[in-house]
């Protein structure tokens, strides 16, 4: 993890947010975290989050990272199958 990464997840302990910061830390390390965490936990704490970072960002120069980024290719294919 590069210094902003870490950064990330200090601040999120800091907010008491410590399931998030499991869900950073399994993305900075490259794992998938719906492997790991069930899909509804996955799903909301990404809602939340998001949610968070979208109003923490005023500035336009800051790009926030778009809700669908954050989206395993697994879950896609579980979506698609049911279809």
């Amino acid at each position: 993890m590069n210094k902003k990464q870490v950064e990330e997840v200090i601040k999120a302990i800091i907010d008491h947010k410590y399931s998030w910061a499991c869900v950073l830390i399994l993305r900075f390390h490259g794992y998938d975290p719906i492997d790991y965490i069930p899909y509804r936990t996955y799903i909301r704490l990404l809602k939340d989050n998001y949610q968070l970072q979208k109003k923490d960002t005023s500035d336009t120069s800051v790009k926030t990272v778009d809700f669908n980024d954050f989206k395993s290719n697994k879950m896609h294919l579980v979506e698609q199958k049911k279809c």
